[in-house]
Order: C-alpha cells, then sequence, then structure tokens
C-alpha cells in the first residue's frame, strides 16, 4: 500500500508503473498506467471510496470512509435535490418506501462487527442509488516504446480522502496470509493381500515388502519403512511412523512449498498446493532395482473413508461419492484400511491393502505431545512396539543357519531324511563289499586255526 499525498487539480495523474528487476543492469520498465484523480473526485457517482456490502465498525471489514453512510446519504440527497430519508426507530423512510430489517443481506455477519441500524440501513439505500461499489480494478499496462499493445494488466483500487473532512478510517490489511506449519503422523500399521511378485529359491511366491509415502511438493521428504522380507502371503507388519512437516494456509485449503526452480535461482518461488498424500508399496531386491506394486493417493481435504477390516477393502472404495469424503483437517484423525490399485492388462487391480493412521496436529500440539519418526525417540503418541513378523520374515543370505532351518529344511525335510538313510545303506554296504573278500579268504584258509597238543 503506498499512501501519497496531492493538491487537486494542480496534481492529478496518478502515474504507477511496473518494472523487472535486474541485479546488475538498469531496472527495465515493462509498462504503466494513468489515473484521473481529479475526474474519480468530481464523479457524481461517488468514485472516491467505494461503498462494501455492510457497515462494520470493526473487524477486517471496519468502515474506511470519512463519512458514515447517514451524513452520505444526506450529503447525495443534498447534490440531486432529493427529499431526505425520515429516520425512525427501526427503519428508514426514502422515496416512498419503507426500508427495515428485513431488507438487508448482512445476516451472516457477527452482530458485534455491525453498527447501528440507521446507519446499515442508509448504506443499504445508498448501494440502490448507483454509485460505486467496493471492487478491485484490473487495469491494463501499456509501453511507451509500443503505446497500442498491452504488456499485462494491474490489480488495484485507489482510495481518495479530502483532507477537509478529517482522517479517513483505518486501512484495509492486504497482508498476504502466513502459512501455518502442521504435521501429519501417519503410521503404517499392517499390509495385507499384496501381490507376490518374487519367486523363492525353492520356488514358493514371495515378496519382501516396504511402504513409501510423501506429500506433493515435498518429494525431497519421502519417508519409507523398513522391510518385511519373506511374506508367503501378502502379509506385512511394520508398526512404523512417517512424520511430515508442512505449511498450510486453511483459508484456501492449499499447501504452501518454498522452494528455487533452479540452482542458480537467488530467491524461492512460493508454489500453492493441494495436500495429498501418496502411499506406495514396493518390492524389495538386493541384486536389482525395486519393484513397484501400487499406490493411494488421498487429497486431506477430501478424503476416502478407510474400511474396516481388509475383507471390506475393496476397489469400490476407490470410488466413494463426493458427500461420503472426510476433511482430515475437521476430523483430526482417521484409522483404518485402504486400498492400492495398479495397471494390469489395461485393468485397475487391488495391489494390496495398507492398514494405516493418520493424524493432522499443529506446530504447537506437535511440541505437547512429541512422536518420533519410525520408531525413534521420542516413541510415543502413541506407543510402537516392534512388529511380530513370522520367523520366516529375513534375509536369507543374512541368517545361514534360518536359511537351513526354515527354507531348506521346511521345504525339503523329507528329501533330505530319505538322502540320509539311503546314504548310511549305501555306505553299509560299500563297507560290507569292501570287507567281505579278505573275511572269505581268511575264513577258507584259516592260517590261525587250534594247534594238535603233544606228549
Amino acid at each position: 500500500m503506498f499512501e501519497l499525498t496531492c493538491s487537486l487539480p494542480l496534481e492529478k495523474d496518478l502515474r504507477v508503473m511496473l518494472y523487472d528487476h535486474d541485479m546488475l543492469t538498469k531496472d527495465e520498465k515493462i509498462g504503466e498506467t494513468l489515473i484521473d484523480l481529479e475526474n474519480r473526485f468530481l464523479s457524481k457517482y461517488g468514485a472516491t471510496c467505494g461503498l462494501p456490502q455492510s457497515y462494520c465498525v470493526s473487524g477486517v471489514n471496519q468502515w474506511r470512509d470519512q463519512l458514515t453512510p447517514r451524513q452520505l446519504l444526506c450529503r447525495l440527497c443534498e447534490r440531486r435535490n432529493l427529499r431526505k430519508p425520515v429516520y425512525e426507530d427501526d427503519a428508514v423512510r426514502f422515496k416512498g418506501q419503507r426500508y427495515t430489517a428485513a431488507d438487508l443481506d448482512d445476516k451472516d455477519i457477527s452482530k458485534r462487527y455491525l453498527g447501528p441500524l440507521k446507519e446499515r440501513l442508509s448504506l443499504h439505500i445508498l448501494r440502490t442509488m448507483g454509485l460505486v461499489p467496493e471492487h478491485v480494478e484490473t487495469r491494463p499496462l501499456y509501453s511507451p516504446l509500443q503505446p497500442d499493445i498491452e504488456q499485462g494488466r494491474l490489480m488495484m483500487w485507489v482510495d481518495l480522502f479530502p483532507k477537509s473532512l478529517g482522517p479517513p478510517g483505518p486501512p484495509f490489511n492486504i497482508t498476504p496470509r502466513k502459512a501455518k506449519k502442521f504435521f501429519l503422523r501417519c503410521i503404517i500399521w499392517n499390509t495385507s493381500d499384496v501381490i507376490l511378485d518374487d519367486i523363492s529359491v525353492t520356488g514358493e511366491k514371495m515378496s519382501d515388502i516396504y511402504v513409501k509415502g510423501w506429500l506433493d511438493g515435498h518429494e525431497h521428504n519421502k519417508q519409507k519403512t523398513d522391510v518385511h522380507y519373506r511374506s508367503l502371503g501378502g502379509e506385512g507388519n511394520f508398526n512404523y511412523r512417517f512424520l511430515f512437516p508442512f505449511h498450510y494456509l486453511p483459508a484456501e485449503q492449499l499447501c504452501v512449498v518454498d522452494r528455487k526452480e533452479h540452482f542458480w535461482s537467488i530467491d524461492k518461488a512460493e508454489t500453492k498446493l493441494s495436500p495429498k498424500l501418496t502411499i506406495q508399496i514396493w518390492d524389495n531386491d538386493k541384486f536389482s532395482f525395486d519393484d513397484y506394486l501400487g499406490h493411494v493417493v488421498m487429497d486431506l481435504n477430501h478424503m476416502l473413508r478407510p474400511a474396516k477390516s481388509p475383507e471390506k477393502c475393496t476397489l469400490q472404495t476407490l470410488d466413494q461419492p463426493v458427500d461420503k469424503l472426510v476433511s482430515l483437517f475437521e476430523q483430526k484423525t482417521v484409522k483404518g484400511w485402504w486400498p492400492c490399485s495398479c495397471e494390469k492388462n489395461s485393468e485397475k487391480i487391488i495391489a494390496g491393502k495398507v492398514e494405516m493412521s493418520l493424524e493432522i496436529v499443529t506446530e504447537h500440539e506437535h511440541e505437547e505431545r512429541p512422536a518420533g519418526h519410525g520408531r525413534d525417540e521420542p516413541n510415543m503418541n502413541p506407543h510402537l512396539e516392534e512388529p511380530h513378523r513370522p520367523e520366516t520374515s529375513f534375509l536369507w543370505f543374512s541368517s545361514p543357519y534360518k536359511t537351513l532351518k526354515f527354507i531348506v529344511w521346511r521345504r525339503f525335510k523329507w528329501f533330505i531324511v530319505l538322502f540320509i538313510i539311503l546314504f548310511l545303506i549305501f555306505l553299509f554296504l560299500g563297507v560290507f563289499l569292501y570287507s567281505f573278500p579278505n573275511y572269505a579268504a581268511m575264513k577258507m584258509v584259516g592260517p590261525f586255526g587250534p594247534a594238535k597238543a603233544t606228549q
């Protein structure tokens, strides 16, 4: 906002210019617009200060004109030679009509902001007299080098306040809203019915499952759980917390992201995005790239209602009507099962189901009820125990004993027993065949027979 003092008609032209800022060279002029202040001041339509929709004595829409609506109406009647209005206790008579509180359209505004009824009725009559209403004007910008080509448009408004009428009301606050800091706490409890993408060395279908998540605009803060190895039925146990800090404008329902567009950019550019959470299920591979299985994207302002159990979690959960969606910013917390989908043969199928808890907390609530990332300290709100995974969940080459016990022995137990029995039988036969010729020869010759007794 610029506040200037001028003398009419000597300084009647208000020139607003737009420039392109340069770091090393001279700033370049883009365009300008010219406003005739004297024309506005002498206009019969009251162009000095636009008429608002309601007469508020406090709040963000506080009355800014130097004269009250009642004074403006009397002044307008004098200039147009009209009969002045007659004020009653709860009504105003003007031009043969009687105006009451029922004619006002400011019922949605809190009474503590509104002024007296007579002033509000006077403003209502003024708005029917063809005066300029409160508005933002869009003015074209032109350059002297190319006077016939529009260089852009400027959104603005100008208020004129004669010094003879005293000081004006407080200026309208046009300071941009500051985004508030929030934290999204996302706890991954379990997964179910995940696609089995790998085949183990024993020929069994399995997946090494982990879950990844991030907020739109915060891709640099992608987080993922630990790995549930060797899931043979698509189940995964995690008890893992994601923690996503973000800045949010509640009035606009948008997230604010400040980031540089290029690494050589000096200032950060502000981007406003919808608060969307992306959850993906992946299959971990040690010697190749991880395999993507499926995902679900949820707008936190219009979020899908979860299912209470994995059996009720189907593709229909993704096609909920608009009136069934919920806002996490209003509900604060929600828990349940959501389906993750993928494309297969041009058809959408369920790639897995994820049990999650989602909670939105403010910065102050986050300090009062702290929570750590994953299962790190402070591990509270809620406390997360180590997941109870089956004994078959391990990385095969990091645990040779478990590999022999749960993979080789469980899969080939009877083959191993049969092999040992056959090995012992063949070993016995081999020893027998090796020793039998010597034993037979010794038996036939008998070199150690009994000696005869002599006298």
